[in-house]
């Protein structure tokens, strides 16, 4: 059996085969064709999510036909600390990726659809312009009247923007049958408004395929034991898909006010002295479990099924 790592950046691609020498290539269209001519069959390959860089090549790889795997850098890291290696460089961190496919073996998984990846880019600019918007919001309180028309010029600027952004998501999910079906079943919960049930289409692809502890812990809302001998250490949830939790966060929010199922469960926390946050992050649990078995039974919303799940 054979595995290899490819560390990405910006400008280059460096492969490594587990026990073997290391190459580098250019990330550009050419040198990824390179790299696949370069590239024997492996077992496993794997390279680290480093947002838009890596795109292309993994596209390329697993249209050749190549098991792949797109991991958190971050597991990578605690794997190389781990084993005790501190150096860091391009070359050394393909062949610790190349260590980690041996050793780890992590599930390969499958590459959204170019639909989904330009659905999701476009879930993502929307999310940038509303930061840039708070950003300009916030300097509405410099003193200076030259500086604060300028503000007011951005701030119309993105509202355009954010219109026209607006309007191309409500287009994209309209052409798409599945994607309009899904959106309208998601948003049959109160609380789930059109913002939430792109997010999830977009960035939560697993969402009706996966039990409800394997969808927790993906979003990053399934609190971690810490325990040891007689220790119980406090449960706290950390990892999984910031973006997604920040969608359910303000559908909990909501949630918490207008769904009876999620009102119940907030107010028995609160009552039993949970402060507001876990509280809120129990509702999101608690609607994500709903929404995926909603997804995997394709029924609407219904207070006693949704008790149920």
């Amino acid at each position: 059996m054979m595995y290899a790592g490819i560390d990405v950046s910006k400008g280059t691609l460096d492969l490594a085969v587990h026990g073997g020498p290391g190459t580098s290539f250019a990330n550009t269209e050419a040198g990824i064709q390179q790299l696949l001519a370069a590239l024997p069959r492996v077992t496993l390959l794997v390279l680290e999510a480093t947002g838009r860089y890596h795109h292309s090549v993994t596209a390329a790889l697993v249209a050749a036909g190549h098991p792949v795997a797109v991991v958190n850098p971050r597991q990578v890291r605690d794997f190389a600390r781990s084993t005790g290696q501190l150096g860091k460089t391009d070359r050394l961190d393909a062949a610790l990726l190349a260590r980690f496919a041996a050793v780890v073996q992590p599930p390969v998984h499958a590459l959204p659809d170019a639909a989904t990846q330009e659905l999701a880019e476009l879930v993502a600019r929307r999310r940038q312009l509303l930061e840039m918007r708070v950003a300009e919001q916030n300097r509405l309180e410099i003193r200076s009247k030259r500086i604060r028309k300028s503000v007011h010029r951005t701030l119309r600027m993105l509202d355009a923007e954010l219109a026209l952004l607006e309007h191309d998501l409500d287009d994209t999910i309209r052409q798409s049958p599945v994607w309009q079906a899904t959106a309208d079943l998601l948003q049959s919960v109160p609380g789930v408004g059109p913002q939430t049930a792109r997010a999830l289409i977009a960035e939560l692809p697993e969402l009706g395929r996966c039990t409800r502890r394997e969808i927790a812990k993906l979003v990053g809302v399934a609190p971690h034991p810490r325990d040891s001998g007689t220790y119980r250490g406090a449960r706290h949830c950390w990892g999984g898909r910031a973006a997604v939790r920040a969608a359910l966060y303000m559908a909990a929010v909501t949630a918490a006010r207008c769904n009876p199922v999620s009102r119940g469960l907030y107010q028995r926390l609160r009552t039993a002295g949970k402060p507001a946050k876990v509280a809120l992050v129990a509702v999101m649990r608690q609607l994500l479990t709903i929404l995926n078995a909603m997804l995997k039974t394709n029924q609407r919303w219904q207070p006693p099924l949704a008790t149920t799940a």
